[in-house]
């Protein structure tokens, strides 16, 4: 899931700042998660109703008689996304898988309301045992396959891993997919608008299909009820989003000219998006529609563009010529307790995967993480007192946020090559 960035910026563990990497107390994941506690309960609905009924959110629910315990799968797109899961299930509570720093600074709260902490992007097998231990107590664990807000208002790749899981938990799958948050607060640019949006509570699986499908029927059926794309909703349902800097933020996503093909010099001010080399300017209207100022729309739909970036990336990988090498800055996050400062580090993401190298406290560390052990990657926009982009590197033991200093680079594009170069080792395994 998302991060509680505004509420983490600048926390730093200066209690580590003389530490040995080998001594950094860990977070510990092993510690029983309890579910909400019921005097939180009152006080989550508190703090989500208003933003629910502000936003004026109609709910279509088809539960089907189905009752806790079952898993939630929501869709991802903004911090807004919990509150109208909060009211989505009302009067029931949940409990929720939440990303290591969205604990920073308030570990005890958060688990007294009944989340469940993960590392994005590793495999985490204490995770499945804690959702299994909630489920025996008949909760509602409510999971968000995506693992990040979603970069363009789309769906995201999930885990092939998820129909197994499925299968293994033997529970009811709810879907809960929500439309419009992403033009209302996007990942990047995350300032709420007001714009009203609308969600499906759904029974996608009973239990007597989850023990009887293959896992890959679940996961086909899970894929498929995984479509969206926020925009198109916007434009077909006419929902206005008029702020004067609509745009503003937009070209970290959509970082290569389809004009002149530049990368890494679009910019962004106001409603509109341009790119600093050719001068081409586009308008972001009202609708979510993008409009060149002057001359031919490549991509009046944003996603399309940045759809026509990922084939770009593969075929530079097709052709085995893909690679960044960068300076970074690197933040460690051990544990709860905020992030470890660890300097300058070296960044390569090239046919074999990342690797990061650094030096802290004259102790060097490497993370290497092999294609095959990403089929996605987490990024960040204009992350936390930096106000750089960032790209997160996860191991069971720590959590590198990772900010490249050069300007030719997309974080963008290295989570669209991380999902391109899986794809194609899985074509080349089969």
């Amino acid at each position: 899931m998302g991060t509680f960035t505004d509420n983490v910026m600048g926390n730093y563990n200066q209690k580590l700042a003389n530490t040995k990497i080998a001594d950094f107390p860990r977070y510990d994941f092993f510690k029983e998660v309890k579910p909400q506690a019921r005097y939180l309960t009152p006080v989550a609905w508190a703090l989500s109703y208003p933003d629910v009924w502000k936003h004026k959110t109609h709910f279509y629910r088809d539960l089907q008689g189905v009752k806790p315990p079952y898993l939630l799968l929501c869709n991802h797109n903004s911090f807004f996304d919990f509150k109208v899961m909060t009211a989505a299930i009302f009067p029931k509570r949940a409990n929720y898988v939440v990303a290591l720093d969205g604990f920073i600074g308030r570990e005890w709260i958060m688990r007294e309301v009944g989340c469940i902490a993960k590392r994005k992007f590793v495999n985490d097998l204490e995770l499945i045992r804690q959702t299994v231990e909630l489920l025996k107590q008949n909760q509602i664990v409510a999971y968000y396959p995506e693992a990040r807000y979603s970069l363009i208002g789309t769906d995201a790749i999930l885990p092939e891993s998820l129909g197994k899981m499925i299968r293994f938990l033997k529970v009811p799958v709810v879907t809960l997919i929500s439309h419009g948050h992403h033009i209302n607060e996007p990942a990047w640019n995350q300032t709420n608008r007001g714009v009203p949006t609308s969600t499906e509570l759904k029974l996608l699986l009973t239990q007597q299909e989850v023990e009887t499908l293959d896992a890959k029927t679940i996961q086909q059926r899970v894929e498929q009820s995984f479509e969206y794309d926020d925009f198109a909703w916007q434009f077909e349902n006419k929902i206005v989003q008029d702020a004067p800097d609509r745009a503003e933020g937009l070209h970290r996503v959509l970082y290569q000219c389809p004009h002149c093909q530049t990368e890494y010099r679009m910019n962004s001010q106001g409603s509109e998006i341009f790119c600093e080399a050719c001068g081409k300017h586009w308008q972001l209207t009202e609708y979510g529609q993008l409009q060149a100022v002057e001359g031919d729309t490549e991509f009046p739909h944003p996603p399309d563009w940045y759809e026509w970036e990922r084939a770009n990336v593969r075929r530079e990988i097709e052709a085995g010529t893909y690679a960044l090498e960068c300076e970074v800055l690197v933040d460690s996050l051990p544990n709860s307790d905020g992030f470890v400062q660890m300097g300058k580090g070296w960044l390569r993401h090239d046919m074999d995967g990342i690797i990061l190298r650094g030096e802290y406290l004259g102790e060097k560390f490497e993370v290497v993480k092999t294609v095959p052990s990403l089929y996605s990657i987490h990024i960040e926009y204009n992350y936390i007192d930096k106000k750089m982009d960032c790209i997160d590197v996860s191991t069971l033991d720590d959590t590198y946020f990772v900010y490249p200093t050069t300007r030719d680079a997309s974080v963008t594009k290295v989570s669209l090559a991380v999902e391109e170069l899986y794809k194609l080792k899985v074509r080349e395994a089969r």
